[in-house]
């Protein structure tokens, strides 16, 4: 049986062991950990995929902002979409991000942003890289990859800026 549940009822613990698994243990010197630095996931937006009473996956979303010349703009961003090792590639990610999507319909207080594989996430998900040519990162990344998607009536910044925590 599968069940997808808010990320807040699931033990802290089991969800770090799970991005341990998924991630590595040296996950936290990635570029998107820096961005969300000091704040907490949104709960509306954050999920957990049990399967048989066991957590297999998450999905949690994060407020950051795009600041530029005219201000701030905020944003969510996607990520980490973590799958247990063994069940990857099974689908429980594209049911996190389903969930996640048709929340964010009625629930995201901004747009969504990612850094992610364009061919995955544009394909199955409608982010693409088309917003975000003139936007930076606090460190080194692969501009094809730094994703956006409008939802839930709010549009993405196309002026040039920094993205970082809100």
């Amino acid at each position: 049986m599968v069940e997808l549940l808010p990320l807040s009822d699931i033990e802290p613990q089991a969800v770090e062991d799970l991005l341990d698994a998924a991630f590595g243990t040296d996950r936290f010197g990635r570029i998107a950990y820096r961005l969300r630095e000091g704040v907490e996931a949104v709960p509306a937006l954050s999920f957990a995929l049990i399967e048989d009473g066991v957590l297999v996956g998450t999905i949690q979303c994060w407020p950051v902002a795009h600041r530029s010349a005219s201000g701030a703009v905020p944003l969510v961003m996607v990520g980490p979409v973590a799958v247990r090792p063994d069940l990857q590639r099974g689908g429980h990610g594209r049911a996190l991000m389903a969930q996640m999507l048709e929340a964010a319909e009625t629930q995201a207080d901004s747009a969504l942003m990612m850094i992610g594989d364009p061919e995955y996430y544009g394909r199955f998900f409608g982010f693409t890289a088309d917003a975000t040519a003139a936007w930076d990162l606090p460190g080194p990344f692969e501009r094809r990859r730094l994703l956006a998607r409008a939802v839930n009536g709010h549009g993405l910044p196309t002026a040039p800026g920094m993205i970082g925590p809100r």
